[in-house]
């Protein structure tokens, strides 16, 4: 840090040199600091200030020496924050004193490569605003080319194979530039002066239209796809992380030919629109959507909508929210200008299986879905998903982090004595490097449920260890036994491993998102976890810090009739819920009972027999029941679909709330079955079904806000976080942070990763490093405590050595 103190500039105490006197200092600046025109930045910060030095790259960030009087180098080094390229993230700026040398200019130097990587990547770009005037002025040699970037937008991530991030170690090493480009990437005044990917129509990456045999078609790439769009056909688009599947939004035929050939039954599609303007016709556009459609990011943005807006029915089949994303690249653009309102945009992939991303594979997998393909030959290095997100109380909230986002760290409050690998957890899966105080979490993996995925994630995990060169002491993991993410923690060489339950992994996830250490009630509702106990938990009330944590209550647990057939089958759910409800005797005239009739009674008998129908305490499973109790839906065919669409139906306007039991103790048990019992009395009632489901919401909520009273006043805590998939319920989440703040608790919530198990792999590594820590501070016979002392938390995890 430099100060002026008594006349003079002072670098770690020691003053080196009064006013008007000349200095030379040795600067280091860490973050996201490549990629992003830091160089460029600071040698035209330097030259403006007429001082001397140079600036480069090397595996840790950038490294600068400047040198010229002493009142000017310290307007340099304030000016190295205040006024940083808009992609960069300054972390640390140090400096050191060196003797001066009377040097003359600045200059950009080579990059060095030697040493341990410590320097972080950005995200990919949306383009920017100056880019796009290029992208439309006809006398731009530049005009229309659909790769044009500049230092401030375009690829970054998915490009990178190497740091430093020079333009060698890209996937645009294959590119060379013409002599136009070579003339602006060497201008200093130029704005694509250090541009790695930097290019033009004579010098860059190309358009191809393709047909589903591979045959390239005539004409006008871009006009002859927006013709494809038009026409009712399906359009395969190579983006920034891979391929896209494409079909006109408003043509009903075209979006139930995407669903029919993706094998993708019901889940929403995205819709990428050409501006704002359409976005709002579409969608209630709040400030924050607004700041979120229009950032760098680009995700998609989950709102509420206007009506159908002429978006076709199988687009977000009974849905009233719609993921809209505007377009991030040039290419995308131009394909929105010529094509007939917004189109669909979802992952280049069948159901259940990574995005495609390379030419040849996406050529075999997406010919019998696309029937024309949109392609270029710029390779994409590592496959990123599109990012989801919504507004929630003025501030994004993450549901899926990927394009845009990774692989910018979360900056962690505390130390990480050794470098973490955690592998996250089965479904949506991140894993994270942590080292230091900055965890990077990947991009989005997807559900590890077979071997394309599991292949995606180790190749993943090997290419973030080489980039941030960094090789993990500890794997944190999940420990159920048959996550395919516990078996590859299992099976990899590692001084020592960590098993970190998965929601205490929730907990300290959103203590890690809002730099807290705990300890807190943790609220983790989801629908799955393996528990300390060997049974299926998901309804958890945890007093937790992030070195571990006590069960201190959780719903009282039911039969999963036929395992995971129960969570594929959410009317299964609704008979266990209610023959425990009216102990085998569950009221007549229920519609639900009525439609199965003929199998019933045998799946109620199955989970009174216990066999294979292990106990759950899963919020998510009661939200299924009751779902299908008041016959919203019987069959799931994507993870969450019966909650999701009960909150779609609950009526806002309802204020009535059904009442659970809870029975004090160690434990304390929430009665899920008094909610059943209350929406069946109302279900025979004749009480319309928005109703009951917002009595259900509203009992959840209260229920919630009871059982964490009793905590505190067990516990003398009053902060609560909230985390886990069933608070991506707005309308729960909503209202249990009103009701909790109302009755006097401190309430954390996620913003910075999703609070479902795209957060997992953060928490892993809190719980991994917060142990270290722990470990350093206590002598060795000490270690590995499988009960915590009095007051704290009894669950203590225990980092084991490998071998072990």
């Amino acid at each position: 840090m430099v100060r002026r103190e008594t006349g003079g500039v002072e670098i770690g105490g020691a003053e080196i040199g009064g006013v008007g006197s000349t200095v030379r200092l040795r600067v280091r600046v860490e973050g996201i600091v490549q990629g992003v025109g830091f160089r460029p930045f600071v040698h035209t910060l330097a030259t403006k200030l007429r001082l001397a030095g140079h600036v480069g790259n090397d595996v840790s960030g950038v490294f600068i020496e400047v040198e010229g009087p002493v009142e000017t180098v310290e307007e340099f080094l304030a000016a190295l924050r205040r006024l940083a390229p808009p992609l960069s993230v300054v972390d640390r700026v140090a400096t050191e004193p060196m003797p001066p040398t009377d040097t003359r200019g600045f200059a950009i130097v080579a990059s060095d490569r030697a040493g341990t990587a410590a320097t972080l990547i950005s995200a990919d770009s949306a383009t920017c605003a100056d880019c796009l005037r290029e992208l439309d002025d006809p006398a731009d040699r530049r005009y229309r080319y659909p790769f044009i970037n500049c230092t401030n937008c375009g690829p970054r991530f998915t490009i990178v194979r190497g740091v430093p991030y020079d333009r060698p170690l890209t996937t645009m090493a294959g590119f060379p530039m013409c002599p136009a480009c070579t003339a602006e990437y060497h201008d200093p005044a130029d704005r694509r002066f250090h541009a790695q990917p930097t290019c033009c129509p004579d010098c860059g990456p190309a358009l191809v239209l393709r047909d589903a045999a591979g045959s390239p078609l005539p004409g006008d790439p871009i006009a002859g796809a927006a013709g494809a769009l038009r026409a009712g056909r399906i359009l395969a688009v190579k983006g920034l992380g891979g391929y896209h599947l494409a079909c006109s939004a408003t043509d009903p035929e075209a979006a139930g030919r995407l669903r029919s050939r993706k094998h993708r039954e019901d889940k929403p599609f995205a819709v990428m629109v050409p501006d704002l303007a359409t976005a709002r016709r579409l969608c209630e556009v709040d400030p924050v959507s607004e700041a979120l459609l229009v950032s760098r990011a680009g995700p998609i943005v989950l709102m509420d909508r206007r009506g159908n807006g002429g978006v076709a029915g199988p687009v977000a089949p009974g849905n009233r929210a719609l993921g809209v994303l505007l377009p991030y690249t040039p290419l995308h653009h131009l394909l929105l200008r010529h094509a007939a309102g917004p189109i669909v945009l979802t992952s280049g992939n069948v159901s259940d299986e990574p995005i495609a991303y390379g030419d040849t594979d996406a050529a075999t997998r997406l010919a019998p879905i696309a029937d024309t393909f949109l392609t270029h030959d710029r390779p994409v290095h590592v496959r990123t998903d599109d990012s989801v997100v919504r507004a929630f109380r003025d501030r994004p909230m993450l549901l899926r982090r990927s394009r845009g986002y990774a692989p910018e760290p979360v900056r962690l409050a505390w130390d990480t004595p050794r470098p973490v690998l955690a592998c996250g957890a089965e479904l949506k899966n991140t894993f994270c490097l942590a080292r230091g105080r900055h965890a990077v979490v990947s991009q989005h993996i997807g559900d590890l449920e077979n071997y394309p995925t599991l292949r995606s994630y180790a190749e993943g995990i090997e290419h973030f260890r080489r980039l941030f060169d960094v090789t993990p002491a500890v794997i944190a993991y999940d420990p159920h036994p048959e996550y395919l993410s516990t078996k590859y923690a299992l099976e990899h060489e590692v001084t020592d491993r960590v098993a970190v339950q998965h929601h205490h992994a929730h907990i300290a996830s959103c203590l890690a998102d809002n730099g807290h250490p705990g300890p807190v009630i943790g609220v983790a509702f989801d629908g799955t976890g393996y528990g300390t106990d060997g049974t299926i938990w998901g309804g958890e009330l945890l007093i937790a810090d992030l070195a571990g944590f006590t069960r201190a209550g959780h719903f009282a647990p039911v039969p999963l009739p036929g395992g995971a057939a129960a969570i594929r089958h959410p009317w299964r759910m609704a008979v266990a819920y209610l023959d425990s409800a009216f102990a085998g005797a569950p009221p007549d005239g229920l519609d639900l009972l009525r439609r199965h009739d003929g199998s019933w009674r045998q799946v109620a008998a199955l989970g009174r027999g216990g066999l294979n129908s292990p106990p759950t305490s899963s919020a998510g499973r009661l939200f299924d029941a009751v779902a299908a109790l008041i016959g919203v839906r019987d069959t799931a065919n994507y993870e969450g679909q019966a909650a999701i669409e009960l909150e779609q139906r609950t009526d806002r306007a309802e204020d009535g709330a059904y009442r659970a039991g809870i029975e004090p103790g160690e434990p304390l048990l929430i009665a899920g079955v008094d909610l059943i019992r209350a929406a069946a009395a109302d279900l025979t009632a004749g009480v319309a079904p928005g109703i009951i489901a917002a009595r259900f919401h509203n009992g959840m909520v209260d229920a919630i806000v009871r059982a964490c009273a009793v905590l505190r006043d067990a516990s003398g805590l009053a902060t609560v976080a909230l985390s886990g998939g069933v608070f991506q319920n707005l309308l729960l989440l909503d209202r249990a942070v009103s009701r909790l703040s109302a009755a006097g608790f401190e309430v954390l919530t996620h913003s910075r990763v999703p609070p479902n198990d795209g957060g997992i792999s953060l928490g892993q590594a809190a719980v991994a490093a917060a142990l270290d820590r722990a470990s350093r501070r206590t002598a060795p016979s000490d270690r590995a405590p499988t009960t915590s002392p009095p007051g704290m938390p009894d669950h203590a995890q225990v980092i084991q050595p490998a071998a072990t």
